[in-house]
């Protein structure tokens, strides 16, 4: 597990960017108050999730507009027809850490 960030640098129902050794990943703090990490680009057109909107457990990517459940990664909104990386979240005295290693087998 790799130390992103406090949990205080991400206000609930944002998302910000963080670089994990080479990975980019969209950090999201979710409107259920959970952690979630997702590749930080959309398998549609690949521009940055991390500009997107959070709508509850999903996050719409600013563009064309698909969204991806942050649990699964798997897209719930067309035009992404393919999911996303999901990354495992810590959150650990105070901090947040995540795994490189996805949780739901897909590579980008």
């Amino acid at each position: 597990m790799i130390r992103i960030c406090a949990i205080e640098d991400v206000p609930k129902g944002t998302v910000i960017s963080a670089d994990v050794d080479g990975t980019q990943i969209a950090l999201v703090h979710g409107e259920d108050d959970q952690f979630y990490a997702v590749h930080d680009e959309c398998s549609h057109a690949a521009v940055a999730l991390s500009e997107g909107e959070v709508e509850g457990c999903t996050l719409e990517c600013w563009l064309h507009g698909s969204r991806f459940d942050l649990r699964t990664g798997e897209p719930t909104g067309l035009p992404a027809t393919e999911p996303v990386p999901v990354y495992p979240v810590e959150v650990r005295d105070g901090d947040i850490y995540v795994s490189l290693t996805p949780s739901n087998g897909v590579t980008r």
